[in-house]
């Protein structure tokens, strides 16, 4: 079972003994000064407050809310541009180009590969079974020494499914590395979050996103909960001001309403039913996966005609069969009940 220590010895040399940026707002604490010292337009042009002013680098304020939300400690907390940010900071601080390597498990989200290529790392990948779970045996048997970081989509893009706690707790005890487990749609299936496991497992690392369940997309506002060694090496290579004040006081303002996220997670539960039983109706639709996130896997006779048949109506989804085990699938986003009722009502129309 991997260690802190362990951990820590992945990170690569030159991250290891790089000194940071130092801005000029992380050189003090507090509030009300007299900022003379980063070069900003003193005079507040704009309505929202001190957007003059550049941001906390490390969202002290906003970290401790979302920490006694998810029930971890501020230090074991990483805010990044997207979840998508801390995929590209976890490749770049622990894989040494040209060397290491990385895992997934296919079909699953494509921006683990295109960080790890554009960093120069090479991507092992693994394919689920038929069933969209790891064969956990298997990889383990399979997987070589160069990779450091095995992300797992959970609940699975593409896909839609969760895997079970069990083969995640397997990987992290068995792999020589880091295990990045990507909640992006957690909040659609909160019982199957691992983030209680970060204290048991310090080689695991949980991304989360405020742009599903939380409808911050535009916001673009990720997280990364580690523990407290890992986060300070992400801060450590992080863009000093990498979440803009507007985007911080979106994201308070949400914090502060968690009771509207979750009326409107119960309606987008329900409307993911209803779509999944209404798509069974359709001769053209051979397969509905069923679902724990906020879509749809679709599998039908003919998806590109399908595709471009709803585009052409202003409708649109995402065409996956270009993916493993995803031929002639559809990946259908649950929308608002009147958007998925004009969905069904266009398929009606179709002759296939």
């Amino acid at each position: 079972m991997m260690t802190i220590e362990n951990v820590t010895s992945l990170v690569r040399p030159n991250i290891a003994s790089l000194k940071p940026y130092s801005s000029a707002r992380s050189e003090f604490t507090g509030e009300n000064k007299i900022l003379l010292d980063a070069n900003e337009n003193p005079f507040e042009l704009w309505e929202m407050e001190k957007i003059n002013r550049y941001p906390d680098p490390l969202q002290t304020n906003v970290k401790q809310i979302i920490a006694q939300i998810k029930g971890i400690k501020p230090e074991q907390l990483f805010i990044g541009n997207g979840s998508d940010e801390a995929v590209d900071l976890i490749i770049r601080c622990f894989c040494e180009p040209a060397s290491d390597r990385i895992a997934i498990f296919e079909p699953t989200y494509g921006m683990y590969s295109v960080c790890a290529t554009i960093n120069n790392i090479g991507v092992e990948k693994y394919l689920l079974k038929d069933d969209f779970c790891i064969d956990a045996d298997s990889f383990l048997n399979r997987v070589t020494k160069d990779v450091k970081v095995v992300f797992i989509c959970n609940p699975n893009n593409p896909t839609g499914n969760s895997q079970k706690f069990g083969v995640i707790e397997q990987i992290l005890s068995e792999i020589n590395g880091l295990v990045v487990v990507d909640e992006a749609y957690i909040d659609f299936c909160s019982d199957k979050s691992v983030v209680s496991l970060v204290n048991r497992y310090p080689n695991l690392i949980v991304l989360q996103t405020f742009s599903k369940a939380w409808g911050l997309a535009g916001a673009r506002i990720g997280l990364a909960i580690a523990n407290r060694q890992i986060i300070s090496i992400l801060n450590r290579v992080k863009f000093p001001y990498n979440i803009g004040k507007p985007s911080l006081q979106i994201l308070k303002n949400s914090l502060s309403n968690k009771a509207l996220m979750e009326k409107f997670i119960a309606q987008i539960t329900g409307e993911r039913q209803n779509l999944y039983e209404q798509l069974k109706q359709f001769s053209f639709i051979t397969m509905v996966y069923p679902s724990e996130a906020n879509f749809l896997l679709v599998k039908t006779t003919n998806a590109q005609k399908i595709y471009t048949y709803l585009l052409d109506k202003n409708i649109v989804v995402r065409n996956r069969s270009h993916e493993p085990l995803c031929s002639n699938c559809l990946r259908i986003t649950v929308g608002t009940p009147a958007e998925n009722q004009i969905l069904i009502e266009t398929l009606k129309k179709l002759n296939l």
